[in-house]
């Protein structure tokens, strides 16, 4: 799915405002038709935004099922002819979609974008109503999976996550229009032969005309360096300047539909030239040799939640240059597009990961303190969430294949591994992630309940992706142990001769908190625990890459295991440095 952009031949707006908004404690709004008119007893509430923490009261906080938007919109006259789409780059955990009295669109799954075609519903130079659902209820067929418990409080939301169950619009909502015969799609394959490159380009058309295409591609000065015509191509770049981490170069492909001497539709899509390529225990990107440095993250903030932020999308990143990242994980869900595009442009490196977490019910149901059914079963993980999973894979690779930045599919988070059901579940997975995209490896993060010897997902990915608290939540306190531990289990995961990447490591930390004798919480044993890790790290030569659990501390739901939620960054909520974040940056520096 293209992005919308400002052309010759397209146009947009952004739709980011204070709408309307109302609270559906009871489901009655679906029975009620509230899209026929104006939202009963609404207030305004930002777009975007989570609407969680807006309001001091518990009954938004704790809000459980349908919650609706609406806003009005004026469609620009000078759109008379043109195709015109409504797009939201995202609702959690899914919405339904009018314009005025008709439904336009319905959507499954809270992190991607989903569009309507509305060119039959609206009238140039008036006004439509737009009017969302939302809703924010997991179950065992969404992901991320939960349950709903109706207790003496009323309905609550008991996600199988550690982080805040934020929900709403939460990324741009857009009004654009192209031509009624447009690029549908461009998909692109990069590759480098020597001090050469090559485009392989497949663009997709619609609409009723019959047109030529005529692609071209223009260096970053704008200078033409290659060009062909046809749906489908390779261009060659001699003296090519690659896509680099460090070094975001990027290509601009132009993409025209012409009609004699008319250009009927145009769309421009940045390109980074790389590749990527697993060989024994080295994750290569441009043929060399690349070492992870960086962080699992969220998309968190106070007030905010998980509403996208221009601002606090160039600080965080401006704070990972600082300390020496040079990659993240989209921990547990896709980021929003401008994250992926800010990354392209700066050479920064991300693994891309679907929104599967808390795939794993023996886990989940000693946190709970509740007896679940097996996870990949038909009472709970069955061929329908299967199916959402599936759908989830597809939209984020249709989505992002062509970010350079992304170089790693990460297609579940802790899932039970140790099973036959799991690998009944999770082969399919990855079959149908390499048949998407056949140019990225693919891995899955694997838990310390299922080390090597038990797991069995592993084998399956191109990467062992391990997330490990020895010294934490095993070992707590004692780190010569936790040394020792953390060695032996990474020497045996090297004996199956992939790339290990270590996605997840770190301690909770209360800024602030000091001791003399380094103990647990304080930001002394957060700096001797990361240090112990990076010790084991060099010993092992298959370890390619280090992923700090966590960039920043991040709000998770109630919990006695959590005051003030998770405090594992090396940052604050805030962004304010604890004392690790300086070691760390030692480090990184060094290494870099």
């Amino acid at each position: 799915m293209l992005r919308p952009q400002d052309g010759p031949t397209r146009e947009r707006r952004r739709l980011d405002a204070l709408w309307a908004f109302t609270l559906d404690p009871t489901d009655a709004g679906r029975s009620e038709g509230w899209w026929r008119g104006r939202l009963p007893d609404s207030r305004e509430v930002p777009v975007p935004a989570s609407f969680t923490d807006l309001f001091p009261e518990r009954s938004v906080r704790d809000h459980v099922g349908d919650v609706w938007y609406q806003t009005t919109v004026l469609v620009p006259r000078g759109w008379a002819g043109s195709r015109i789409v409504l797009r939201f780059d995202s609702a959690t955990h899914r919405a339904v979609v009018w314009v005025d009295d008709v439904e336009v669109v319905a959507h499954e799954g809270g992190f991607t974008p989903f569009e309507a075609d509305v060119t039959d519903h609206v009238r140039p130079g008036t006004s439509a109503r737009v009017t969302v659902v939302v809703d924010n209820r997991v179950s065992f067929q969404s992901l991320p999976p939960g349950l709903v418990d109706d207790g003496p409080q009323g309905r609550q939301v008991k996600p199988f996550h550690d982080f805040t169950n934020y929900a709403g619009l939460h990324r741009p909502v857009w009004l654009y229009c192209t031509p009624r015969t447009y690029v549908d799609d461009v998909t692109v394959v990069t590759g480098l032969e020597g001090t050469a490159g090559t485009v392989d380009y497949e663009v997709a058309l619609a609409g009723p005309d019959e047109v030529d295409v005529r692609v071209t591609l223009l260096d970053a000065e704008g200078v033409e360096v290659a060009q062909d015509t046809g749906a489908s191509g390779t261009l060659r770049v001699d003296d090519v300047r690659p896509w680099r981490p460090g070094e975001g170069y990027l290509y601009d492909l132009r993409v025209d539909l012409v009609s004699g001497d008319e250009v009927v539709d145009s769309y421009v899509l940045p390109v980074g030239v790389r590749t990527v390529r697993i060989k024994g225990t080295e994750f290569l990107i441009n043929g060399e040799p690349f070492y992870f440095r960086g962080f699992g993250k969220h998309e968190d903030a106070p007030v905010r939640g998980r509403g996208h932020d221009d601002v606090l999308m160039v600080h965080d990143f401006a704070l990972m240059d600082w300390i020496g990242a040079n990659s993240f994980r989209t921990s547990h869900y896709p980021y929003a597009e401008e994250v992926l595009e800010y990354a392209d442009r700066h050479g920064v490196v991300v693994i891309d990961e679907v929104a599967a977490v808390g795939q794993n019910f023996g886990m989940i149901g000693g946190f709970l303190q509740r007896q679940f059914p097996p996870t990949f079963s038909p009472d709970a993980l069955n061929d329908v969430s299967q199916e959402v999973h599936a759908q989830a894979i597809r939209e984020l690779v249709a989505r992002d294949k062509n970010h350079p930045s992304v170089v790693l599919w990460s297609i579940s988070n802790e899932p039970e591994s140790d099973t036959e059901a799991s690998v009944a579940y999770f082969e399919p997975l990855f079959a149908l992630t390499r048949e998407l995209d056949p140019t990225r490896p693919v891995g899955s993060a694997n838990m310390v309940g299922a080390p090597h010897g038990k797991d069995r997902l592993q084998a399956l990915g191109d990467v062992v992706m391990l997330n490990r608290y020895y010294g934490w939540a095993i070992n707590t306190g004692d780190l010569p142990a936790a040394e020792k531990a953390l060695q032996a289990e990474l020497e045996a995961w090297a004996t199956e001769g992939k790339p290990i990447l270590v996605s997840e490591y770190g301690a909770d930390t209360l800024a602030g908190l000091h001791s003399i004798l380094a103990e647990p919480w304080t930001e002394e044993f957060q700096v001797e625990m990361l240090e112990m890790y990076h010790r084991v790290f060099d010993r092992v030569s298959a370890v390619v890459g280090e992923h700090v659990w966590n960039f920043a501390d991040f709000s998770t739901p109630s919990s006695p295991f959590r005051v003030g939620g998770n405090r594992k960054g090396v940052f604050t909520r805030d962004r304010k440095p604890k004392a690790s974040a300086f070691a760390v940056r030692r480090r990184w520096q060094q290494l870099r």
